[in-house]
C-alpha cells in the first residue's frame, strides 16, 4: 500500500489523467451496451461528466487526505 501511495504523489496527474481515462472507457461502454443504445455524441458527453465528476471527487479526496496529513505532522512536530 505504501508502495502505491508513494508512486501517486510522485505521479499526480497521471494518476489523475488515468483515473479520467479509464473513467471515460468505462461509461462510453456501459452507455453503449444499454438496450437503447445513445447516439455516439450523447455517449461521449455523457462519459465527459462522469469523468469530471469522479475527477472532481478524487481531486476532493486528496485535498482532504494532503490537509489530514499536514495537521497530523503539525501536531506530531508540536509535541
Amino acid at each position: 500500500m505504501e508502495a502505491i501511495q508513494s508512486w501517486v504523489s510522485e505521479h499526480k496527474l497521471t494518476s489523475i489523467g488515468a483515473i479520467w481515462a479509464t473513467a471515460v472507457g468505462t461509461s462510453m461502454v456501459y452507455t453503449g451496451s444499454k438496450r437503447a443504445p445513445f447516439k455516439p455524441s450523447l455517449r461521449l458527453i455523457h462519459a465527459r461528466m462522469h469523468a469530471q465528476a469522479l475527477t472532481l471527487a478524487v481531486l476532493s479526496g486528496a485535498a482532504l487526505y494532503h490537509h489530514y496529513e499536514k495537521t497530523q505532522a503539525d501536531r506530531d512536530h508540536k509535541k
